[in-house]
């Protein structure tokens, strides 16, 4: 898995440089940033943690019989304090998306990521040798991916563009991409025209939520 680093422009749309005589594209796409603020960004999650500590808050305050003004005053600062931080992580999860370019080819699977720094990474067909496609309820989904390398990159460089919970081992992944079984396909098609040979392996299916299944069913 080869990484390049922050570059001004590119010679296509996701690609650091002009792809091979004998290359082309079959899919680009990127993350669908609602879906990306709720699954990488955990928005919802922290919505009902704000929730309940408000709550938790009016509770404590009506205990200890607050004048109205004063609970009103407290009460509103808090939910426009939630707000601001829950409006921030919206914010990061859009740009994120913005920023990512995933691209498909006959050869390989290239990411470009980053909102500040941008970082372009080359994942070759022939060394993926393992994935998991994990759906949601919208048709979006996470296509993970195993990597047969002995240089790999950190976990902290691919987030949010990696498979939660494999820290020790990180895996590059599609991360909320639209229509997801259908790029599932493309991929699984391409790998195979690419490792006739081979056999793709499924990762293992312990994500936390939604209808996860193997690469190779998709």
């Amino acid at each position: 898995m080869k990484a390049h680093h922050e570059h001004e422009f590119e010679a296509s749309l996701g690609l650091p440089e002009n792809l091979p005589r004998n290359e082309f594209i079959i899919w680009q796409g990127h993350p669908d940033w609602k879906q990306l603020a709720v699954d990488a960004f955990h928005l919802r999650k922290i919505l009902i943690y704000f929730a309940l500590m408000i709550a938790f808050q009016l509770v404590h305050l009506l205990d200890n019989s607050t004048p109205t003004l004063d609970l009103l005053k407290q009460i509103g600062t808090s939910v426009f304090l939630a707000s601001v931080a829950l409006g921030l992580l919206a914010c990061s999860a859009h740009l994120s998306s913005k920023a990512t370019m995933y691209t498909l080819t006959n050869r390989r699977i290239v990411m470009r990521i980053g909102i500040v720094l941008s970082l372009t990474f080359n994942l070759p067909l022939k060394k993926i040798v393992s994935s998991d496609l994990l759906l949601f309820k919208n048709q979006t989904g996470n296509i993970a991916l195993g990597i047969s390398t002995s240089s790999p990159v950190g976990w902290l460089n691919l987030w949010p563009h990696v498979r939660a919970w494999r820290i020790n081992d990180p895996q590059p992944t599609l991360r909320c991409v639209p229509q997801a079984e259908q790029v599932a396909q493309r991929v699984l098609q391409a790998w195979r025209k690419e490792c006739p040979n081979e056999q793709l392996m499924a990762l293992g299916n312990d994500q936390s939520h939604g209808n996860p299944q193997s690469l190779v069913q998709a």
